[in-house]
């Protein structure tokens, strides 16, 4: 494939929602990294474009109208009572894990939120851009609560900063529990790349990597990926992931932990 018709390609993947991650680049062209950065240099050169962390963004237009802020995906509100009961299971396995006075961080999704009943009393730091995790959490005294800056999207009532745009504070948290849109054999999978950008910047702060899916998001593997399976510490799901996903996630090197039926 020659360089113009890659750069035709890397220009379109960034048109719907303005962002792409390295791994979907080198996927869509099935060309090396280093061929990518060349491409995505000569593409910056142009301004067309501007490399940020984790991929690259199309160059502002001035003139443009500001874009409409939605996520792909359900909305958390449609979202929040599907498999509800392996959710409240997972999220209690999940908070399990915490030790106390600890900083942890909690991205948002409806099955992180569940753990947010089972944190009361164990006086953590936590760092989540969800504000229904917030709300959950403002009752407990002892729960300090940290959120980033950015913009708020109402779909998921969640706050993300722009692709490349520094919005953590300065914290650092030994876990990070995270959930998905799916997983499969490429890895953790997201509806929306501007949810990606957010994730990898998590994800590059946290020792330990934690994924909360419940076994309904083994079954597809289609969306923008987050990181491997091989970047995942440890996984909780529920007794309905089948065998084979179970041994994918073993295979990876995670530590499966089933969540007891309530």
């Amino acid at each position: 494939m020659h360089a113009a018709e890659r750069e035709r390609l890397i220009v379109k993947a960034m048109r719907a929602t303005g962002f792409v991650t390295y791994r979907d680049l080198e996927a869509l062209l099935d060309a090396s990294p280093a061929t990518i950065r060349r491409d995505l240099a000569r593409l910056e050169s142009a301004e067309q474009i501007v490399r940020v962390h984790g991929g690259a963004r199309l160059a502002e237009d001035p003139a443009a109208a500001p874009p409409t802020l939605r996520l792909s995906g359900t909305p958390f509100d449609q979202s929040i009572t599907r498999n509800l009961a392996a959710k409240r299971a997972i999220g209690a396995a999940a908070a399990a894990l915490c030790q106390p006075g600890e900083g942890v961080m909690i991205d948002g999704g409806t099955t992180t939120l569940q753990m947010c009943a089972h944190l009361a009393g164990l006086n953590l730091q936590v760092l989540t851009n969800s504000l229904h995790i917030v709300t959950a959490l403002l009752p407990q005294p002892g729960t300090r609560i940290l959120v980033p800056s950015g913009t708020v999207f109402r779909e998921q009532n969640i706050i993300l900063a722009a692709a490349g745009e520094e919005s953590m504070p300065r914290f650092h948290a030994p876990k990070l529990f995270m959930g998905a849109a799916a997983v499969g054999p490429l890895g953790v999978m997201q509806q929306d790349v501007i949810l990606v950008a957010a994730e990898r910047r998590l994800i590059d702060r946290a020792e330990q990597v934690i994924l909360l899916a419940d076994s309904s998001k083994f079954q597809s593997s289609s969306g923008a990926i987050v990181c491997g399976l091989d970047e995942v510490d440890t996984v909780i799901t529920d007794h309905g992931i089948s065998d084979a996903a179970a041994d994918m996630v073993r295979q990876a090197g995670a530590r499966l932990v089933i969540a007891p039926a309530a």
